[in-house]
């Protein structure tokens, strides 16, 4: 399947099947299909078995690691061509554009399930922390499921941006004032920061029972209250992508919600540059390459 559109830092390919060997069923050439984060686990242990090859101890990603069949490492979004077992590639619903597909592959399958894990349905009270490559993927799936959104950033220039993408409130969570009038009424946050901030403050928003799940990567530990999970019997959680048969079942979602990433398509030849901005922060909201570009070179 050819490279058409990977996303930095290249984990996600999303193209047209070339070739596909004899024992192929599920798919054809010509057919729209995705790779993931994974190309292949052990599918014997208990997690591949209970379908969740994402905590499999024998998986292999897409990139930077040793390809157990043709040698090497996988290359990911950057390869000229992939070669992938059948139970590792998705389809791809018909009606949504492919650049902006690719993110659901990363972005998009880390914020979906740990919403299905938790229930978020119609009425539920939905919080969002940080709306950047993967808030904005989790407020459009809080909204497509019905629930009431609620969106904290540190930026009031994102209230504009993020109401757009579903959000029924927003919250600056630099101003003292606006973070006190929240009550203990969510049900459910999902945490997208990776900068260190005081977590404490967002645990005290949940009513009894709610959860708030951690899908950033903060680089210290953050401190947690005992108290503030013990008072109304709330729970911390994390959580990382998720199953091919969930991931299948996000992509299917997606077609029938119209749902896609906010996405800057950039040719192979702006891949540095794309690197740097990312580390500023300048991008809404996640950056596709098209690997088309390379035949310019």
């Amino acid at each position: 399947m050819p490279t058409v559109y990977p996303i930095v830092p290249g984990h996600e390919i999303v193209g047209r099947v070339t070739k596909v060997g004899r024992a192929v069923t599920k798919f054809k050439p010509g057919d729209l299909a995705a790779v993931g984060c994974m190309v292949d686990s052990d599918g014997t242990c208990p997690e591949c078995r209970a379908g969740f090859e994402q905590f499999c101890p024998n998986l292999t990603l897409t990139f930077n690691m040793p390809d157990k069949h043709l040698g090497g490492v996988t290359y990911g979004g950057y390869s000229e061509s992939i070669v992938v077992d059948q139970k590792f590639v998705l389809r791809v619903p018909s009606n949504l554009n492919l650049a902006a597909t690719a993110p659901l592959l990363c972005a998009g399958i880390t914020t979906y399930s740990p919403m299905r894990r938790w229930g978020v349905t119609k009425g539920k009270k939905v919080g969002v922390i940080g709306l950047g490559g993967l808030g904005h993927m989790a407020v459009k799936f809080a909204h497509a499921l019905a629930a009431q959104v609620v969106v904290f950033t540190t930026s009031p220039n994102k209230k504009e941006d993020a109401l757009r993408l579903g959000a029924d409130a927003v919250v600056v969570s630099r101003n003292a004032d606006e973070m006190q009038k929240p009550t203990e009424s969510f049900d459910f946050i999902l945490d997208a920061v990776s900068a260190d901030h005081d977590i404490n403050a967002y645990l005290n928003l949940l009513r009894r029972d709610g959860n708030l799940t951690i899908v950033g990567a903060p680089a210290k530990p953050l401190a947690v209250s005992a108290f503030g999970l013990i008072t109304r019997r709330r729970s911390f959680s994390g959580s990382n992508i998720g199953g091919i048969a969930e991931t299948q079942e996000m992509l299917d979602f997606c077609g029938h919600h119209d749902i896609t990433a906010d996405v800057e398509v950039i040719p192979i030849q702006k891949v540095n540059e794309a690197y740097e901005r990312l580390l500023k922060s300048d991008v809404k909201y996640r950056f596709s390459i098209d690997m088309a570009s390379l035949r310019s070179e």
